[in-house]
């Protein structure tokens, strides 16, 4: 049945998921499912798989999520709401000190110079991140998706900004080809020393530039060039095949199929696109490969007999080297780990009684006292069961860690070992099972440190939110792993992908190379039912007889904001008793009316007004902190000074310098769904308004879902988008090499 849109979440109308939707047949399924960014740009608007999948190459402008995700990526965009003046005020001022005669609003400048200029400047503001190239075509006034953020190694400080003389070198060369000088800075940094010489050399060079588009600099290379400038020039053929594999990264691909790039390449105007992919393969700036592929349930083949069967189907791909590279050590490294034996810490018989001990994690303590590699899935409730797994084998004598993606992550698994009762542990111990981040470890500012070899000082290391593994963090973590060590990646299967290329565990899982534990326990209550029903593709409506879930129907975006700063503000916390400051907001994209931007505005106006002094912010207010691409971590501002912004992230200290503040920080009352995985809160509210129909999926709703603990609201605005969502979008393919490197391997499962 339909009812009236409720005003509150005291009237809302309880339990079933759908209930209250807007048109939703029956009463409507909840109609909960947003966006699975990480699943598949289509529900994209907040994943950074953005673009399309390979088969649609060319892209639209708008996947879902990494869409326009691409420039945002390392752009971010620090509320342009609130921060329009003191951007404005903050470039006039730049521009007045790099040149005498500034271009104060690009009225000089016309044809692709000024759409150049007026495309670095949205994204400069963030207001308009750049779509990916491969993506399905964006709808009118739909959500931008989340920025999808390159997936790079923990570095310890940020390199040192390119010389002055070099910045007004390149400035020089894009003055000359009309091109919006702001970019200086960003092309020394990328080209060195001679970016200049390269820039002038090449024009098309321009397009290393996240947020340049192949037509942006085609209109660049025509002024520095002149009649030299056509489609065919090698140079521009080169650029473009290389720019269309980081789209595709940028998507989640660790490589395209042959065809697909040259189709790609026929769209953005290349004469011969078979031409441009050998002169790039020739200049090393992109890899090729022959992967054979096996027939359906054949079983895997030597070297040898590989060599004798002429006939096997293949598929050429074309990667970036730095993918591929990751992407083969990482195979390697598994297989190192399934082919040893690990280390003997504790006879079989303390291992079966470690294990008996375990209650519902004895089968995974079993597969793990004798492989090195065992995969572990289930929802929030397994958790324990990791859990129980690190107790036991610290009661034998390994140094035994855990590694979660977010400092969210790592207090709540931290919570759940000190909780737990421990039957096996020795009560004299001088230490327990540790947890740390993944970035921590990897820069050695947690986790046990480092041996003699530089090998990881531990015997097992457990993975939790395992999904969101790319393949260069993965191939970091397994190459660290020291010989004999044991390694557990565990998580649920069903959430958003990584922001980064690959799909790591989805990989393993399939290739079935390796023990697989499932977990039986179910994650409990209304909200577990809900979601386990939105894993298996079904929006069931279940009882909420203490509020659990309440659906709010609204008509438009407006009424969207409206709602949510109620919910926020003054409904959930009266009748559910969580505090606003528990409460998370996630909603599918950054843009739109009622996207990130929009809503951290208005909650903020509500929860925590200011002047936002300090570049937009104010003590008190909650952020979403990027230390690296692909990473958000949340926090509260404390105080601005000279040394830059300070803020509580997690318990911890964090000093943003003035100059990255902008960058790195936005306001958090609301997150996508992808930058909310690994985050857990009392209280969600999911904002769906009706723009965000194209950007749904189930992985999306199921990750936007699943972040609640006693309580969800949905904001209803899709009607029947959200229950076809989670019924026929599923996570969008990647092309990856993984599983046939696994293959090659020479592994099996047992």
């Amino acid at each position: 049945m339909t009812t009236e849109p409720p005003e509150t979440t005291e009237n809302a109308e309880p339990g079933t998921p759908g209930a209250a939707g807007p048109g939703p047949a029956e009463g409507g399924t909840v109609d909960g499912n947003a966006d699975d960014a990480g699943a598949g740009r289509a529900e994209g608007a907040e994943e950074s798989e953005s673009g399309a999948a390979a088969s649609q190459p060319e892209g639209a402008a708008g996947d879902s999520e990494a869409g326009d995700g691409d420039a945002a990526a390392q752009k971010s965009e620090a509320e342009a709401e609130l921060a329009a003046q003191r951007i404005e005020r903050e470039r006039i001022e730049r521009r007045k000190a790099e040149r005498q005669g500034p271009i104060d609003s690009g009225t000089k400048l016309s044809g692709k110079a000024a759409d150049l200029l007026a495309a670095v400047r949205a994204v400069e503001s963030g207001a308009k991140p750049v779509a990916a190239v491969f993506s399905e075509p964006e709808p009118p006034r739909r959500p931008a998706p989340e920025q999808a953020r390159r997936p790079q190694p923990v570095a310890a400080d940020a390199p040192a900004g390119p010389a002055p003389e070099t910045v007004d070198s390149v400035r020089r060369a894009l003055a000359d080809g009309g091109a919006p000088e702001t970019l200086a800075p960003q092309i020394a940094a990328v080209l060195g020393e001679s970016a200049e010489d390269q820039l002038r050399a090449d024009p098309w060079q321009l397009l290393r530039v996240t947020g340049v588009r192949p037509e942006q600099a085609d209109g660049f290379a025509r002024a520095l060039l002149g009649a030299e400038c056509g489609p065919d020039d090698e140079r521009r053929g080169r650029s473009v095949t290389v720019w269309l594999l980081e789209q595709a990264a940028l998507a989640g691909h660790t490589a395209l199929e042959l065809p697909a790039l040259t189709a790609a390449l026929a769209q953005r105007g290349v004469p011969d696109a078979d031409t441009a992919v050998q002169n790039t393969l020739a200049e090393g700036e992109a890899l090729a490969f022959q992967d054979a592929l096996d027939e359906p349930g054949a079983p895997a083949r030597q070297d040898d007999e590989a060599e004798e069967d002429e006939g096997r189907p293949v598929r050429v791909l074309v990667g970036l080297e730095r993918y591929a590279l990751a992407e083969e050590s990482l195979a390697d490294g598994l297989g190192r780990l399934i082919n040893s034996a690990p280390k003997q810490d504790g006879s079989t018989e303390e291992w079966e009684r470690a294990a008996s001990a375990a209650g519902s994690a004895a089968d995974l303590v079993r597969a793990v006292s004798a492989h090195g590699l065992v995969l572990h899935t289930g929802g929030e409730a397994s958790l324990a069961e990791p859990a129980a797994l690190l107790r036991a084998a610290h009661s034998l004598g390994l140094r035994a860690w855990a590694v979660t993606h977010t400092p969210l992550g790592r207090e709540r698994f931290s919570a759940l070992l000190s909780e737990s009762d421990r039957p096996n542990h020795d009560a004299g111990a001088e230490s327990a099972p540790g947890v740390a981040t993944v970035a921590g470890l990897l820069s050695g500012a947690e986790g046990p440190g480092r041996d003699a070899d530089g090998a990881f000082d531990l015997d097992l290391l457990v993975v939790l939110d395992a999904p969101q593994l790319d393949v260069e963090t993965a191939a970091l973590l397994t190459e660290s792993l020291p010989d004999g060590a044991r390694l557990v990646p565990a998580g649920d299967p069903a959430v958003l992908w990584s922001a980064g290329p690959g799909r790591v565990f989805a990989d393993l899982l399939a290739a079935r190379i390796c023990p697989q534990i499932a977990s039986r326990r179910p994650d409990p209550g209304p909200l577990g039912e809900l979601v386990s029903g939105v894993g298996i593709g079904e929006l069931n409506q279940v009882e909420a007889p203490g509020k659990e879930l309440v659906i709010v129907p609204v008509r438009d975006a407006g009424e969207a904001v409206h709602r949510t700063v109620q919910l926020v503000a003054d409904s959930v916390p009266r009748a559910i008793g969580v505090p606003a400051e528990q409460t998370q907001v996630i909603t599918p994209g950054h843009g739109g009316a009622a996207g990130t931007r929009a809503l951290n505005a208005a909650l903020k106006e509500r929860l925590n007004p200011g002047p936002g002094r300090f570049g937009g912010f104010d003590p008190g207010d909650r952020v979403a902190y990027s230390p690296a691409p692909g990473r958000t971590v949340p926090g509260q501002v404390v105080k601005a000074d000279a040394e830059g912004l300070h803020l509580s992230c997690a318990g911890e200290a964090v000093v943003v310098p003035k100059e990255r503040v902008e960058q790195s920080v936005r306001h958090g009352w609301a997150l996508t769904a992808h930058q909310a995985v690994g985050g857990r809160w009392p209280a969600v509210v999911v904002v769906l308004p009706g723009d965000a129909a194209q950007a749904l999926s189930r992985p999306w709703v199921y990750t936007a879902f699943s972040r609640a603990d006693r309580h969800l609201s949905v904001v209803h605005g899709v009607e029947q988008a959200l229950p076809r969502a989670v019924a026929e979008v599923p996570a969008k393919p990647r092309t990856t090499r993984l599983p046939v490197l696994l293959r090659t391997q020479g592994t099996s499962a047992d």
